[in-house]
């Protein structure tokens, strides 16, 4: 499918007298996390939470700071998460994705909200009382 991008608004909810950073991100269903750069990190005053070990594409391992909170919108959508401070531009995985409710279209390569909740974002929060 080759690559695919998105603009995003970032910000801290922490510190909300901060502008908001408008950006482009790169999408990859393969990932899981927002990744942000350094100087994003900075600009934003994300507060590191705590290190985390995460695998790169090329499967080697890397040490980085997991931060937050930071506040991701797309689409008219938003959500708040962690980010991991890596690499050299933004990188859009899939929770925020999934928290979000928008998704890949491959047909048209683009990110799009979700066809069966086009108005509201949508999740599922089941949990199933097995009886004895």
């Amino acid at each position: 499918m080759g690559l695919l991008h998105t603009k995003l608004t970032l910000a801290n909810p922490a510190r909300p007298e901060l502008s908001d950073l408008k950006t482009e991100a790169l999408v990859d269903t393969g990932a899981l996390h927002l990744c942000v750069p350094e100087h994003i990190a900075i600009q934003l005053e994300l507060r590191e939470l705590e290190k985390r070990e995460v695998t790169l594409a090329d499967g080697r391992k890397q040490l980085c700071s997991y931060s937050g909170p930071i506040r991701v919108e797309c689409l008219g959508r938003s959500c708040y998460t962690g980010a991991l401070i890596l690499g050299d531009s933004v990188l859009l995985g899939v929770i925020p994705m999934e928290d979000m409710d928008i998704l890949v279209n491959p047909a048209t390569r683009k990110v799009t909200v979700n066809p069966e909740s086009p108005n509201i974002p949508s999740s599922l929060a089941k949990f199933s009382f097995k009886k004895n």
